[in-house]
C-alpha cells in the first residue's frame, strides 16, 4: 500500500539548475545544430509549417528567423511559488501557434502586434542579455511565456547566458501545444514546466483554438515534461525549484472536460501533480460575436467550485495557494 504523501515530501534543501551540470552542457552543440535544422524546414511545433525560418519565412506563428519579445519584467502576478518575494523574470514572446478565440493577450499572440511584426526582434545574444538583466534585478527564475514556436531560438540563447553567469531556474510557460521533439531538445535546460491543459475534446479544441489535435498533443507534451522534471518541488521558502505545474482555465460549460483532464493528470501523470485551477476567464477577442455565445460570459461560482471538487475527486491534492484566499 502506498503511503500518503504530504507537502513536506516536496521540499528540497538546495537546488541548482540542471543546465549547470557538465553532462548537460556537453550536449549543447548537438542541440544547437538540431534546433537550427528545425528552423530550416520548420518543425518546431505541431503545426509542422515546413517554412524556412532561417531565411525569415514566417509560419502560422508569424515569427521568422528571430524571436520577438513583447516585454520582459519581474512579474508578481504568477503563482506564489514562482513569484516569491522578488518576482518571476518573465519574457513574453510575440506570436503563437494557437488561435484561441478567447485569448486575453490576443494583440501580442495573433493580433496587431503579432501580425505587424510588433515586439522587438532579438538575436541570441540580445535574448541572453534579457535573461541576465532579470537575474540582476533579483528575480527568482527566468520565465519564458509562449515559447512553443521559438524553442530553436531559446537553444541558441541559453548557452550564451550560461557562459555569462546565468544560474536561475528556467520556467517554460506554455499552452502545451508543443512538439515533443522540441521538448526533448530542452531536456536539462528547463527546470520548471508550466503547461496549460485547455480542452479534452478535439471538437472543442478545433472550435475554440483552431487545433483539433490540441488534446492529443497536450497529453504527449505534458507526459514528456513530467518525464524530464517530475513532480514540482520547492525550496523551504516556497519557491519552485524543479518540476511540473499544470494550469487549467475554468471555462463556461466545460466542467465535463475539466473532469476528464484532472482524471488523466492523476492517473497518467501523477496524483501529486501541482495544479492551478484558474477562475479568471472573461470574454475577450472574438467571443463577443454571436458565433461563440456559449462562452460569452464568465464561469459561474458553481462551475469554479465544481472544478476544484472534480480535481479532488480525481485524487489531485496540490493546488495553488491562492485558492484559499
Amino acid at each position: 500500500m502506498t503511503t500518503p504523501r504530504s507537502a513536506a515530501d516536496f521540499i528540497v534543501e538546495t537546488a541548482s539548475p540542471a543546465y549547470l551540470e557538465p553532462a548537460v552542457r556537453a550536449t549543447l552543440p548537438d542541440r544547437l545544430a538540431a534546433a537550427r535544422r528545425e528552423l530550416e524546414e520548420c518543425r518546431a511545433c505541431p503545426r509542422d509549417c515546413g517554412v524556412n525560418r532561417l531565411e525569415g519565412e514566417p509560419g502560422v506563428c508569424a515569427i521568422g528567423r528571430h524571436a520577438r519579445v513583447s516585454s520582459a519584467f519581474p512579474h508578481f502576478g504568477e503563482e506564489d511559488c514562482l513569484r516569491g518575494q522578488r518576482g518571476s523574470g518573465t519574457i513574453f514572446f510575440t506570436g503563437c501557434n494557437l488561435r484561441c478565440v478567447f485569448c486575453q493577450n490576443w494583440d501580442i499572440s495573433q493580433g496587431g502586434e503579432a501580425r505587424s511584426g510588433g515586439g522587438r526582434a532579438v538575436d541570441a545574444r540580445e535574448l541572453s542579455q534579457l535573461m541576465l538583466a532579470l537575474q540582476q534585478h533579483g528575480c527568482h527564475n527566468i520565465n519564458f511565456v509562449t515559447p512553443e514556436h521559438v524553442v530553436p531560438q531559446l537553444i541558441e540563447a541559453i548557452p550564451l547566458a550560461i557562459d555569462d553567469g546565468l544560474h536561475l531556474p528556467i520556467v517554460y510557460n506554455t499552452s502545451a501545444y508543443d512538439a515533443v521533439s522540441s521538448l526533448k531538445l530542452m531536456d536539462g535546460l528547463v527546470d520548471i514546466y508550466m503547461p496549460d491543459f485547455k480542452f479534452w475534446l478535439p471538437e472543442t479544441a478545433k472550435r475554440l483554438c483552431k487545433a483539433k489535435d490540441y488534446p492529443q498533443r497536450a497529453r504527449e507534451a505534458i507526459a514528456e515534461m513530467h518525464r524530464q522534471v517530475g513532480d514540482l518541488v520547492t525550496t523551504s521558502d516556497g519557491v519552485a525549484a524543479r518540476g511540473l505545474l499544470v494550469r487549467h482555465l475554468v471555462m463556461p460549460g466545460q466542467l465535463d472536460e475539466a473532469r476528464a483532464i484532472f482524471r488523466w493528470l492523476a492517473e497518467a501523470i501523477s496524483p501529486d501533480t501541482f495544479v492551478n485551477i484558474m477562475g479568471q476567464y472573461r470574454p475577450e477577442h472574438e467571443v463577443g460575436s454571436n458565433r461563440y455565445a456559449e462562452i460569452n460570459h464568465r464561469p459561474t461560482i458553481a462551475e469554479l467550485h465544481g472544478a476544484y471538487d472534480a480535481a479532488a475527486a480525481a485524487g489531485l491534492w496540490r493546488f495553488d495557494e491562492r485558492r484559499q484566499r
